[in-house]
């Protein structure tokens, strides 16, 4: 495999599809792929299991969340509402 350095871990897609799709692919992947704190326990070990579905690895806490990041501008809204 050649270099990756610009385009990251959309690097596996070589020249195809344009650097501005790669570009967006890249910060996606790097939300999703990376580990946030747990609702329950206080731990930073929130990880995606599977599209929309999240666990923390720490307490084994499941929930459903948004497709890329556990909490979504919609739920947050709703929370606020909420108060």
């Amino acid at each position: 495999m050649g270099r990756t350095k610009k385009v990251k871990m959309a690097g596996r897609f070589g020249p195809r599809y344009g650097l501005r799709i790669r570009r967006m692919i890249v910060k996606i992947e790097e939300l999703q792929k990376q580990k946030y704190v747990c609702k329950r326990c206080g731990k930073k070990a929130v990880k995606r299991v599977g599209t929309g579905i999240w666990e923390c690895k720490a307490c084994g806490y499941k929930f459903a969340g948004g497709c890329y990041v556990p909490t979504t501008e919609a739920a947050k809204m709703l929370e606020q509402l909420g108060r």
